[in-house]
This record gives C-alpha cells, structure tokens and sequence, in this order.
C-alpha cells in the first residue's frame, strides 16, 4: 500500500477497524487482546460508553472556542484535578511532551525569579520526557537525541533511583532550580524506583528550594493503583505532568502547579489554542467520573499483581527472566537479550505487547481487563516467551 505518511514509525503489519473494551478488531476482522492500550492511554478501554456520550453529547454544542474566552468545561476539569490531585491550579494542553513543555518554562522562570541567570533542570537516565526540543533535551536517552543536534541547554543528568548522585550534582551546580522525574520509567523499561526515592528527592527539593517536578503521563489517572503516583509516598510536588489516559484516546495534557510553582506563569507567558477546549474537557470529564466511581483504580494494583504472579508461576524455571516487576498495571518482563521479535509473534497470536529499553516487555492492560482475559494474556505471552528463550 502506497503512503504519503512520513515513516516515523516502525509500524506493525495490521490496521484496526473497531474496538470494544479490552479488544480490538482488525480490517479483515480477527481479534486482538490490547496489553498496550494504546501505550497507557485507554485506561478505561476501547469504545467505553461514558466517553462516548460525553463526545457525542458537547459535539452537538461546541467543539471549539479558543482561551481567549471563558471555558466552563475547563473550569470544571480544572476543579476535578484538582480535588484529586491536592494541586493548586493547571495549564492545559495537548500532549504530554506539551504538559512538560510547561513544566520547564516554569522551572525556568523559577529560576530566573531567584536570580539565577542559566537555570539547570535535572533530570535521570533513561528517562523519556517527550519528542519536542525541549523534552528531547530533558530526556536521558541518547540514542533518540542523535541526529538532532545541537538540543537545548539548561539540562543535566543522574542514574536513575540513585539519591547520592542526585545530592552530589546539586552540590557542583547552583543553577539547579529542579528535578524533573518519573515516578517509574516507563519508556526506560518500567523501572521502579526504592519505594522512598520520591520522598528523599522531595526532602531534597525542600531543603535546597528547588521545584519537584514529577512526570505522571504514563503513571498517571489510575495506572498505577492510585489516581497518581505520588500518592503512594505520601507527598506533593510543587508540579505535575499528566496526558495520555487522561482523555482516553481524546487528545488531552495538563500541566498541574502548586505553591510556589503555582502563580509562576502569567498572562503572555505561555498558551495553547486547542489546549483544554470543551471537547477535550468533557471527554477528560467522562474519564475521571468513571475512574472515582467504584473500584477501577484500586483493582489496577490486585491486577496486576495477579498477573505478575502468573508470569512467575509460568517462568519460574526460564533462566532468560531477569525480572518480572509492577506498579499497579505497569509490568515489565526483562529477558537477558533483546526482544523485539516477541511483539511480532504476540501479533500473531491475537496479543498486542510492546517491547521497551530492547529486553523489556512492556504491558499496559486497560483497567477494565476481567480475569478471563488475563488468563489469556498470560498464558499466550508465557508460552510465546518460552518459545522464544528456547531459541
């Protein structure tokens, strides 16, 4: 087939038609078990009917107006975050790699505020922030930076969940004016961090006046067994990133502020013109009302710790599994080789997985997955990883 597409993807050899719940159905019809969800965005599955509604229900009324005026879905939206968030205030945007756009204008202005002239941003290894200029420079990826030089300055990096490197990088540079970090990496191959690595960096931002900023657009809305990451330690940063499942497919980001971080930018500073328009909004709405009704969220840690467990059960003997590990319905199973191949033969099976970090396999169910088809995720990947180790 002959595309007009630039080839920025690696794209699977298979086009989707329709969707309902956890499944998917192909142009010639087969079905699929999503394990991807659209890479942690359809948390509450394909079709879910409360979306549905809301878009077809503000789509009749008004798509579209511009932040030149008031929004009262905004405005709405902007309460519910807030309420479950314990933030101050939020910018809205399109995207994630937007929301953190957002995140490091502040941070800079932060830093200017205090006098200092070249702020610095931290951030860790192997983390992924996103694909504009700006998050490209944040994230500690090499291999996606090349070729785009020369990236932003103003940004350093750290190991991952080491909080003495953190220490020693604040101590050499005084134009370190934040900490830019995900609660897991989940692009760097579902890493989890100490379970008190949020709360020391949040004593250290403390102590030296910087801003924790935490990055929750793929841990965030739910994932994770909480509505966001943070919530499992306890604490708040002073900003917070969310997108992907926060619209459930609808293009969405948010760029949550509290304390000092809250009133950093002004009018003029910065804005969007599709950013949080009524469409966007009332889809946002649907998903956070479904999410705070019932159990959703609670069950995303029993989940996906069953299917952890049955992952080990099922491997226990395979000498090729470096770990099998979760935050909720986060999950990575590391191999001791690349594993590429596996996404492919999964396809083939009727399973969609993806493969991050090279050796990672990286799941990311809906949060409505039932117990049959977690049954049939892994005992399809289970067998098609033994296959594959035996190779």
């Amino acid at each position: 087939m002959t595309s007009h597409i630039m080839p920025t993807y690696a794209r699977q050899s298979v086009t989707f038609a329709r969707g309902e719940g956890a499944w998917l159905w192909d142009t010639d019809g087969r079905r699929y078990l999503d394990s991807v969800a659209g890479i942690a965005v359809c948390n509450l599955g394909h079709a879910h009917p409360a979306v549905h509604e809301a878009l077809c229900r503000q789509s009749k009324t008004l798509l579209h107006t511009s932040n030149l005026y008031g929004v009262e879905l905004q405005s709405q939206l902007a309460d519910k975050l807030i309420e479950l968030s314990g933030m101050d205030n939020v910018f809205f945007s399109n995207s994630g790699a937007e929301a953190n756009e957002a995140a490091i204008k502040i941070a800079r202005k932060y830093g200017h505020q205090q006098g200092i002239d070249n702020p610095v941003v931290l951030t860790m290894e192997k983390s992924f922030h996103g694909r504009t200029m700006g998050t490209l420079s944040a994230t500690g990826n090499t291999k996606i930076k090349q070729g785009f030089a020369p990236l932003l300055a103003g940004f350093t990096h750290v190991p991952y969940n080491d909080v003495p490197a953190i220490e020693a990088a604040i101590a050499a540079d005084k134009n370190i004016v934040a900490i830019l970090v995900e609660p897991v990496q989940g692009e760097g191959g579902v890493n989890i961090p100490a379970a008190d690595y949020l709360n020391q960096i949040r004593a250290l931002c403390d102590r030296h006046n910087l801003l924790l900023m935490l990055d929750e657009i793929q841990t965030g809305a739910g994932r994770t067994g909480r509505f966001l990451a943070y919530q499992h330690n306890g604490i708040l940063p002073d900003v917070c990133t969310m997108a992907k499942a926060l619209g459930n497919g609808v293009p969405i980001g948010a760029c949550l502020a509290r304390g000092k971080a809250a009133d950093v930018l002004q009018a003029g500073n910065h804005g969007s013109t599709f950013g949080g328009n009524p469409l966007a909004c009332s889809a946002a709405l649907a998903v956070l009302e479904t999410l705070t009704t019932g159990t959703l969220i609670a069950d995303a840690q029993t989940k996906g710790a069953r299917i952890c467990q049955l992952f080990k059960d099922a491997l226990t003997d395979n000498p090729h599994i470096v770990d099998i590990r979760h935050k909720g319905l986060m999950i990575g199973i590391e191999l001791d080789r690349p594993c590429g191949e596996l996404v492919g033969k999964a396809l083939a099976q009727g399973l969609l997985i993806n493969v991050t970090a090279d050796s990672t396999i990286r799941l990311l169910p809906p949060l409505i997955i039932d117990d049959a088809q977690i049954i049939t995720l892994t005992e399809t990947l289970a067998a098609l990883i033994q296959e594959f180790s035996r190779q």
